[in-house]
Protein backbone atom coordinates (compact mmCIF):
# COMPACT_ATOMS: atom_id res chain seq x y z
CA UNK A 1 0.00 0.00 0.00
CA UNK A 2 0.95 3.92 -0.62
CA UNK A 3 1.51 6.12 1.94
CA UNK A 4 -0.02 8.62 -0.73
CA UNK A 5 -3.02 9.80 -0.77
CA UNK A 6 -4.93 9.33 -4.34
CA UNK A 7 -5.19 12.59 -5.88
CA UNK A 8 -8.36 14.38 -6.23
CA UNK A 9 -9.83 16.01 -8.92
CA UNK A 10 -8.48 19.33 -8.47
CA UNK A 11 -4.83 18.01 -8.34
CA UNK A 12 -5.42 15.66 -11.93
CA UNK A 13 -6.85 18.87 -13.25
CA UNK A 14 -4.05 20.89 -12.10
CA UNK A 15 -1.47 18.59 -13.98
CA UNK A 16 -3.22 18.27 -17.01
CA UNK A 17 -3.57 21.97 -16.84
CA UNK A 18 0.46 21.91 -16.42
CA UNK A 19 1.23 19.35 -18.87
CA UNK A 20 -0.70 21.12 -21.62
CA UNK A 21 0.42 24.13 -21.10
CA UNK A 22 4.26 22.29 -21.46
CA UNK A 23 3.67 20.71 -24.26
CA UNK A 24 1.94 24.12 -26.01
CA UNK A 25 5.09 25.94 -25.17
CA UNK A 26 7.85 23.68 -26.04
CA UNK A 27 5.50 22.92 -29.70
CA UNK A 28 6.31 26.89 -30.10
CA UNK A 29 9.65 26.86 -29.54
CA UNK A 30 10.33 23.55 -31.68
CA UNK A 31 8.70 25.32 -34.38
CA UNK A 32 10.46 28.51 -33.99
CA UNK A 33 13.89 26.88 -33.43
CA UNK A 34 13.49 23.81 -36.24
CA UNK A 35 10.96 25.72 -37.98
CA UNK A 36 11.86 28.95 -38.77
CA UNK A 37 15.39 27.99 -37.76
CA UNK A 38 15.67 25.10 -40.59
CA UNK A 39 12.64 24.33 -42.48
CA UNK A 40 11.38 27.70 -43.69
CA UNK A 41 14.96 29.45 -43.47
CA UNK A 42 15.13 29.74 -47.18
CA UNK A 43 12.06 31.60 -47.47
CA UNK A 44 12.77 33.85 -44.11
CA UNK A 45 16.39 34.71 -45.96
CA UNK A 46 14.23 37.26 -48.39
CA UNK A 47 13.45 39.56 -45.15
CA UNK A 48 16.51 40.98 -43.32
CA UNK A 49 16.55 42.07 -39.40
CA UNK A 50 19.69 43.97 -38.30
CA UNK A 51 21.23 43.63 -41.47
CA UNK A 52 20.97 39.40 -41.39
CA UNK A 53 18.87 37.34 -43.51
CA UNK A 54 15.78 36.40 -40.93
CA UNK A 55 15.88 32.67 -41.30
CA UNK A 56 19.62 33.21 -40.11
CA UNK A 57 18.79 35.51 -37.30
CA UNK A 58 16.16 33.04 -36.15
CA UNK A 59 18.99 29.82 -36.08
CA UNK A 60 21.40 32.04 -33.92
CA UNK A 61 19.57 34.43 -31.69
CA UNK A 62 15.87 34.61 -32.35
CA UNK A 63 14.88 31.11 -30.88
CA UNK A 64 17.14 31.75 -27.47
CA UNK A 65 14.91 35.18 -27.34
CA UNK A 66 11.58 33.24 -27.93
CA UNK A 67 12.64 30.64 -25.25
CA UNK A 68 13.42 33.23 -22.97
CA UNK A 69 10.19 34.83 -23.28
CA UNK A 70 8.46 31.50 -23.00
CA UNK A 71 10.43 30.77 -20.13
CA UNK A 72 8.93 34.27 -18.17
CA UNK A 73 5.09 33.69 -19.80
CA UNK A 74 5.82 29.66 -18.58
CA UNK A 75 6.30 31.46 -14.75
CA UNK A 76 3.02 33.79 -14.84
CA UNK A 77 1.18 31.05 -16.24
CA UNK A 78 1.73 28.88 -14.00
CA UNK A 79 1.38 31.41 -10.85
CA UNK A 80 -2.35 31.67 -12.47
CA UNK A 81 -2.70 28.03 -12.80
CA UNK A 82 -1.31 28.01 -8.56
CA UNK A 83 -3.98 30.33 -8.02
CA UNK A 84 -7.10 28.88 -9.54
CA UNK A 85 -5.75 25.84 -7.69
CA UNK A 86 -5.32 26.91 -4.44
CA UNK A 87 -1.61 25.95 -4.74
CA UNK A 88 0.30 29.29 -4.71
CA UNK A 89 2.63 30.11 -1.59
Amino acid sequence: MSDKDPETPGEKAYWKENIRLLITLMAIWFAVSFGAGILFRDFLDQFMIGGFPLGFWFAQQGSIYVFIVLIFYYAWKMKQIERRYDLDD
